[in-house]
């Protein structure tokens, strides 16, 4: 199964903050904000939703093709993603500077962040058409947070040429209106969200919960520490636990890592059960490591941790696929 996966390619700059961010807002005086936080150390870290989600992926021992804009800074990245088994052979570089993830995180898991997009602004030039025709066929394509004229390009793109699609608009919901989001979301095969994009999807789309089914295939809803829940038209919801015993250092990249398992799950050819349940287990080693591709997968750990967590059954079927 070839799977490809568009969205952001970042460097990210992950702080931490040594107290709550909520104890710093003054109710009546929202309307003008201006706060600085000391913050305690940083990490410069590769990042970026469609780099994270393929890295997970090559390290399962797959080979997604990431499609993205990148910058001439990108040598380097490149060497690192190729070297965990990221096809970037459909990588458009762009004359800007790859896009860069700032982001400051508190005691209580909370986060302030910003996002340059720099060469992101060039995804729209990509032709997902080309990129199928190149790569001998595509069989699903995860359209993640971008450019926003690339997103709907690309979900377009997919829709004449017949590929299924993986609509994952998380972190650009904010900024689109009912029409866009619909358009982006009508149609997938799969659709990833967390619970409040749920939540934000319903209200823009004006679809409620049992309507969303009939516009999507498969829903994909991450519930944080209660796991996930998977839901499709006629049949009653999946839920799957997150993995126990998370000793959590940094959530950010944790939904990104939960698509890597479930779409690697799914070129296995395995149930959406064992896919959620893969996707929790990655989630779960980003959750204890800072920084979004700072974790590594060994077999034999996984396997002893998937039977821990969903039983041994679990972990047979899934760990004769790990690379």
């Amino acid at each position: 199964m070839r799977i490809a996966v568009t969205g952001s390619v970042a460097t990210d700059h992950l702080m931490t903050f040594p107290g709550k961010f909520t104890e710093q807002l003054i109710a009546d005086k929202l309307d003008r904000v201006s706060l600085s936080f000391l913050v305690d150390g940083l990490d410069i870290r590769r990042g970026g939703v469609a780099a994270n989600i393929t890295y997970g992926m090559g390290c399962l021992g797959l080979r997604p093709l990431l499609v993205g804009a990148v910058g001439p800074d990108f040598a380097e990245y490149r060497s690192w993603l190729e070297d965990h088994g990221v096809d970037t052979s459909a990588v458009l570089e762009s004359q800007f500077h790859t896009a860069r993830f700032v982001c400051t995180t508190d005691t209580e898991g909370n986060q302030i962040a910003s996002f340059y997009p720099g060469a992101m602004a060039d995804a729209r030039n990509i032709s997902i058409k080309e990129v199928a025709a190149c790569a001998g066929g595509l069989d699903l394509v995860l359209i993640g947070a971008d450019d926003p004229e690339a997103m709907f390009r690309h979900t377009s793109a997919c829709a004449m040429a017949g590929i299924p699609f993986a609509a994952d608009p998380s972190q650009q919901l904010p900024r689109m209106d009912g029409d866009q989001t619909r358009a982006l979301v009508d149609g997938a095969a799969y659709l990833f969200s967390n619970e409040y994009e749920t939540a934000l999807i319903e209200r823009k789309t004006g679809w409620a919960e049992d309507e969303i089914a009939e516009h999507v295939e498969v829903q994909v809803t991450t519930l944080g520490p209660r796991g996930a829940r998977i839901t499709r038209a006629g049949q009653p919801p999946v839920t799957v636990p997150a993995v126990p015993g998370v000793q959590a250092l940094d959530p950010t990249g944790a939904g990104d890592a939960f698509r890597a398992g479930f779409l690697a799950a799914l070129a296995w050819e395995l149930s959406v059960e064992r896919a959620a349940q893969l996707g929790c287990l990655l989630a779960a080693l980003v959750l204890e490591a800072v920084g979004t591709q700072e974790y590594e997968l060994k077999k034999t750990a996984v396997a002893e941790r998937l039977a821990a967590a969903y039983g041994p059954a679990a972990a047979e079927e899934i760990a004769v696929h790990l690379g």
